[in-house]
């Protein structure tokens, strides 16, 4: 507390993804309200891991099930909930700026501002379209939740349209042509889990639909697939890929989204009904300048060891919209999930150690590896172990146990250990209990 002016201090984060989620958890469960005032802001009002989004996508998770509350989870860990798009920052005054929220042309909270003593960013990443022309009009993402439900739902209108047609023509050639850009594991699970998916429908009403009238294909621009794996591991993915038919064109640069398929740069069309777009990540625009704090090309913030950004020390960034370039490095350190969770960790240490005048600590990235999860079919990957070399690589079940273990250590992260134990339990349970696919 400000015993000069009696507010409490006030620690503002803003996104609740892994890390902003984790990090007022922590925050909350450590500071409580007497003292400080946790904020958490977003514009959504429920939390689902967002690697989790393929698997919402092609229906083979249900995101009611497994989505947080932010208030719930705010009441529970003695922090605030603002739901709420960021605008602007002014530094001068300690404040952020709250978009206005409007609901079908009626503004229901206008324009608002939020002191803050500190300030945490974590507002995540969007998918990069290069400027390709007719990629924001005719592409669909994955960014979020309302994203990943509007694919499912355009899927299983495509599925539909197609089973009616060889219901009424048994010998209609009538397929579901999917394209997806970009061959990252957002791209190559979200291939994997639509075969899946489409091996359940005949299951769930639609008698007539054969798997494979589901055609998927993949394009990417770099010479193979996973570039964050080892090769041998990328190419026994490609091999998993093409066994379940779904079709691998590599070193392939889309030029052009049309309403009917894309354009590659040697010229052909490849039709579709259905395009993804997940061929590379950026920070949200809304992050370009904003408050006058510096920025990469790709809307990151700059920020320096400690995750403070350059120019101003009362002002963290975490996550995917946080550039870090670890010291002797060439390459910031990578997007991903285990970045965010670790980044939360540091960021929490760090605010903690400048209210109490101690010194703050750098971040080190410990790269733990990657892992791709084929849905049923396989998952591979890559592990920092103890081993000779420092790395060693895991294929089926193991793999698969250590890829579903990142997910349950968040829920941990975020929960407790006792209510998140619980939560892992009634998982198991509902993968027995309720359908393989949601089709609403």
């Amino acid at each position: 507390m400000d015993h000069a002016t009696g507010l409490k201090t006030q620690i503002v984060v803003v996104g609740g993804g892994a890390g902003g989620l984790e990090l007022v958890a922590k925050l909350g469960r450590a500071l409580g309200k007497a003292l400080y005032d946790i904020i958490l802001v977003d514009k959504a009002q429920t939390h689902i891991w967002k690697p989790l989004l393929h698997e919402v996508a092609a229906g083979s998770l249900d995101a009611n099930m497994d989505e947080v509350g932010y208030r719930a989870h705010a009441q529970r860990w003695d922090y605030r909930f603002f739901d709420g798009a960021l605008e602007a920052i002014d530094r001068d005054a300690r404040q952020i700026v709250i978009a206005p929220i409007v609901e079908d042309g009626v503004e229901i909270v206008g324009r608002h501002r939020i002191r803050y003593d500190y300030l945490v960013l974590a507002v995540g990443s969007v998918s990069n379209d290069f400027g390709t022309p007719g990629v924001r009009e005719h592409c669909l993402f994955l960014d979020e939740r309302a994203q990943a439900d509007r694919f499912r739902r355009r899927l299983l209108n495509q599925c539909l349209r197609v089973s009616r047609a060889v219901a009424a023509d048994p010998a209609s050639p009538a397929t579901v042509e999917i394209v997806i850009v970009g061959a990252g594991a957002t791209g190559v699970e979200l291939a994997a889990e639509l075969h899946n998916a489409a091996d359940s429908l005949a299951t769930y009403g639609l008698e007539v639909f054969d798997a494979a009238r589901l055609r998927t294909t993949i394009v990417e621009a770099g010479p193979r697939i996973l570039p964050a794996l080892p090769e041998k591991l990328a190419d026994a993915a490609r091999s998993e890929l093409e066994a379940i038919g779904v079709t691998v064109r590599t070193a392939e640069m889309v030029t052009e989204a049309r309403a009917d398929g894309i354009v590659t740069r040697s010229g052909d069309h490849i039709p579709a009904d259905l395009m993804v777009w997940a061929a590379g990540v950026r920070g949200p625009a809304l992050l370009d300048g904003v408050g006058g704090l510096e920025t990469t090309r790709g809307h990151q913030l700059v920020v320096g060891p400690t995750l403070q950004t350059t120019r101003d020390p009362r002002i963290f960034a975490i996550g995917d919209c946080a550039c870090f370039v670890p010291p002797g490095a060439e390459r910031p350190v990578p997007p991903r999930a285990q970045t965010a969770h670790q980044m939360a960790s540091v960021a929490y240490h760090n605010i903690r150690a400048m209210i109490a005048g101690r010194p703050l600590q750098p971040f080190r990235y410990n790269d733990h590896g990657s892992l791709v999860s084929l849905a049923r079919y396989a998952t591979v990957g890559s592990l920092m172990g103890n081993l000779v070399g420092g790395k060693m690589a895991v294929e089926g079940r193991l793999a698969r146990f250590v890829y579903m273990s990142l997910y349950r250590m968040h829920l941990l992260a975020i929960h407790g250990w006792l209510r998140g134990l619980v939560l892992i339990a009634i998982g198991h349970v509902n993968a027995v209990l309720r359908p393989k696919l949601k089709l609403h």
